[in-house]
């Protein structure tokens, strides 16, 4: 029979007790604990199984492994603030600026811009500096109000590089932001009037409105692990496409075709830039996680996120191959973009080591980077090369 101090909610398996006895004596040593209610304790039944009593609401099992976690975090943690008090003003500087980061606007721009010389042998340098200049501001814009947002809610409560901590001021900084804003779009505005083309412009402020609602309330759609997709349409398919009709349009042809060549250039920006910011969240989960921002590493977890990072590589190179068997684009593109293939492996490998680490994985978005602006250089380096291996009959190539 089940004694009657026996809960009767669940079976789990266990090994036979010998006697009756034996289990006498445990059953003292919980009333010694505190009595039979609130955690685990073996109870014998059938000689086969036992069920689970409570026990003064300690859990018995398990008790020391937890244990020993509380105290291996505690450490990393304190390792982290040590780590974190030696960082230099120089370097707090450095973070805050971000500057390698704005390769993300230099990529789209100059692979737009090489799509258009292979497409039409011409290419306005004027131009091309103009809606630099304009990109730069607007992620600026970005960065900025992404700082100010992410103070609002407190998520960048203990980081130091945020430019609202550094100076102190939450309204200055977003009046700087806004102003970044302002002179950016009417650094694209210019730009799209004088190329003549609407479609541009509605690219464009299609990309500006994925930043917008990527961070800025009442939206804040990052909040709810929607970053990625808006990262990558709004530098990848948008940004990358609206340069392209931009520098077509600024050589006086009329109607630039948006064609296989471009839209596939425009996907692998958006794989290479969506990758930069997913990895920017691997050493801020414990800062997402108190303010509720559910990032795609807060729902999935560093291990599984080391493993996305792995298979996002792989797509990239297997769909730059796919392509290049397409004849979508060039094949010195390919090849140049094939050397890049350490520098995504040198990725992979630096965050499957160390996503655990959160202050070695701080690193790993500027690999990323690295990764970014090679794989973005090259590829529009081999559709330059292209059109220059292949102009004979064609107009010579014009700067304006």
């Amino acid at each position: 029979m089940v004694p009657k101090f026996c809960t009767q909610t669940s079976w789990t398996p266990a090994l036979h007790l010998q006697n009756t006895h034996n289990f006498t004596r445990c059953y003292a040593v919980a009333s010694l604990l505190g009595g039979l209610k609130s955690s685990s304790w073996p109870c014998f039944s059938h000689g086969l199984y036992y069920k689970h009593i409570h026990i003064g609401g300690l859990e018995v099992h398990g008790e020391r492994r937890r244990r020993r976690e509380l105290v291996r975090l505690k450490s990393q943690s304190d390792e982290a603030a040590a780590h974190e008090d030696d960082i230099s003003n120089a370097t707090l500087v450095w973070r805050a600026i971000k500057l390698p980061i704005y390769s993300v606007a230099l990529v789209p721009l100059t692979v737009g811009t090489a799509a258009a010389y292979l497409q039409t042998g011409l290419c306005s340098a004027k131009q091309y500096v103009l809606l630099l200049s304009s990109s730069v501001l607007i992620i600026t814009w970005l960065n900025l109000s992404n700082d100010v947002y992410d103070f609002d809610t407190g998520a960048d409560i203990n980081k130091k590089e945020s430019v609202v901590n550094m100076i102190g001021s939450r309204s200055g900084t977003l009046m700087a932001a806004l102003l970044f804003l302002g002179v950016g779009s009417m650094g694209l505005v210019w730009a799209s009037m004088e190329a003549g083309n609407v479609r541009s412009m509605l690219l464009l402020a299609s990309a500006i409105t994925c930043g917008y609602i990527y961070q800025c309330p009442p939206f804040r759609l990052s909040y709810r692990g929607l970053g990625e997709p808006l990262c990558f349409a709004a530098f990848g398919p948008f940004a990358t496409t609206a340069f392209y009709l931009l520098q077509g349009g600024s050589t006086r042809v009329e109607t630039l075709p948006i064609t296989g060549t471009i839209l596939a250039a425009s996907v692998l920006v958006g794989i290479t830039t969506s990758l930069i910011l997913f990895c920017s969240h691997f050493h801020q989960i414990p800062g997402d996680k108190a303010v509720g921002k559910l990032s795609p590493l807060v729902r999935i977890g560093t291990e599984t996120g080391s493993h996305v990072v792995k298979i996002s590589v792989i797509s990239l190179y297997s769909l730059l191959f796919l392509l290049g068997i397409c004849k979508v684009l060039p094949t010195t593109s390919i090849f140049l973009c094939a050397l890049t293939l350490p520098m995504g492996k040198l990725v992979v490998s630096f965050v499957s080591d160390n996503h655990q680490d959160k202050t070695k994985i701080f690193m790993a978005k500027y690999f990323c980077v690295r990764l970014h602006a090679l794989f973005g250089a090259a590829l529009a380096t081999g559709m330059v090369a292209a059109r220059l291996i292949t102009r004979t009959g064609l107009p010579r190539p014009i700067l304006t």
